[in-house]
């Protein structure tokens, strides 16, 4: 890892923080192609070789499901409180809602548990539309975060949620239809008139909630504090305004300080296990959590006190990363020990393992966190986020390969620079 010299310590820093965020961007548009494909043969049909680059998503996407998805705003008290309620624009043919034209496709059928399924052609990839080098929604709104900040020369969660919602509801705003449950869930509350900061949905209602997605922002939040501590408190008043969740407040818990540290200039080789050595891995493997929501038709028939154990029970001894690595193959921990879906209980741990694995070389991890599909998209922010802080520099074909190369270079850096030059 390379040091600073004396004098040049701020300079090292904001380097380093802006590398991190250039890490979390490309993570995001590298693994967008293969997003929610669970099968890894699959993406090795679709990809052959694998992906080794950005690259367009494919049609059709062989496990979509995302025109069951359902929005369902009060548009009657949406009207009365003059609040803009229409987060699906153009996208509103690939969701159900009560405002917009049907939007389950003409050729679905039924399939033996009831559930509605699309023929192959109509199988749209959760990110349809978009091409290579693009962003998806998430990682917009973490650029709308960064705006809101600059605009206001510091964090207001106010004047971020008004920008929030002007972003998901101005038409021509977001080209990306994946609109993930928390955002409709926030914006059906935002309908009812409940207070902007109150919107957020629960874990404990609704199990999804607990993801990756609510990490995200508040983890580049965090960066403006010169320490764990306050950043810690950064991210979770942050958090909380669109995820309530115990396991996104519990891997914050662990990923700030290890972003922190990583910016602070320390070694990964030190940081990154003594970071995972805090982690509990879940008792609940990948492997047998896929087969039990299997056993139920899926997540939502599992009750809910059940569901809660599943993703809250954890092992007593701490995660010993340098184990895994040494005495586990990939075949084992993807999708075996650890899941590859939402889940920051599972993740987490994951997006360790695949950063040891690769010797804590960006690419590298990025390109096996890609081919590991599933939630891999959310994971390769928070892995861009990380990696990208201990890299010396961030390889100038994966920073043009961004659509938005040139306006967030200007994004990136003055946001680095005003967390450098905040007081606190």
């Amino acid at each position: 890892m390379e040091e600073s010299k004396p004098g040049t310590n701020l300079d090292a820093r904001r380097r380093r923080l802006a590398n991190a965020l250039w890490g979390l961007f490309i993570g995001d548009a590298l693994a967008m192609p293969a997003h929610w494909i669970y099968s890894l043969d699959k993406i090795a049909a679709l990809f052959p070789g694998g992906i080794d680059g950005f690259r367009d998503p494919p049609h059709p996407h062989p496990e979509s499901f995302m025109f069951k998805m359902a929005y369902e705003p009060d548009t009657a008290t949406a009207a009365d409180l003059g609040r803009p309620f229409d987060i699906l624009h153009q996208h509103a043919r690939f969701f159900r809602s009560n405002y917009a034209p049907p939007g389950l496709p003409a050729g679905c059928r039924k399939s033996q548990n009831g559930l509605f399924v699309p023929t192959a052609e109509e199988r749209f990839h959760y990110h349809h539309g978009l091409r290579k080098g693009n962003n998806t929604l998430n990682a917009h709104l973490v650029r709308v975060l960064m705006r809101s900040v600059l605009r206001k020369g510091d964090y207001d969660p106010e004047a971020f949620l008004d920008d929030f919602v002007a972003h998901m509801t101005t038409p021509g705003k977001n080209a990306d239809p994946y609109t993930e449950i928390y955002l409709r869930r926030w914006f059906e509350n935002y309908s009812r008139g409940l207070p902007g900061p109150l919107c957020a949905a629960s874990q404990r209602q609704i199990w999804s909630i607990g993801s990756h997605g609510g990490i995200i922002r508040p983890l580049v939040l965090s960066l403006l504090a010169k320490n764990p501590y306050q950043g810690l408190g950064l991210a979770i008043e942050h958090q909380h305004l669109t995820h309530r969740s115990e396991n996104v407040a519990a891997a914050l818990g662990i990923l700030v300080p290890l972003l922190q540290a990583l910016v602070d200039g320390q070694d990964p080789l030190a940081a990154m296990p003594r970071a995972a050595r805090r982690l509990r891995l879940p008792r609940t493997t990948g492997k047998k959590l896929s087969r039990i929501y299997w056993e139920y038709n899926g997540p939502n028939n599992i009750p809910r006190e059940e569901m809660w154990d599943l993703h809250t029970r954890l092992a007593a001894e701490p995660f010993d990363l340098e184990k895994m690595v040494q005495e586990k193959t990939d075949e084992e921990v993807i999708r075996g020990i650890l899941s590859t879906a939402c889940y920051p209980e599972h993740g987490v741990p994951l997006l360790l393992y695949l950063a040891r694995r690769h010797d804590y070389d960006l690419k590298k991890a990025l390109l096996a966190n890609v081919n590991a599909g599933g939630d891999n998209v959310h994971r390769g922010m928070i892995l861009g986020l990380l990696l990208g802080a201990a890299a010396g520099e961030i390889p100038d074909e994966l920073r043009r390969g961004l659509t938005d190369h040139r306006e967030l270079a200007n994004e990136i850096d003055d946001f680095a620079a005003l967390a450098i030059a905040r007081p606190f």
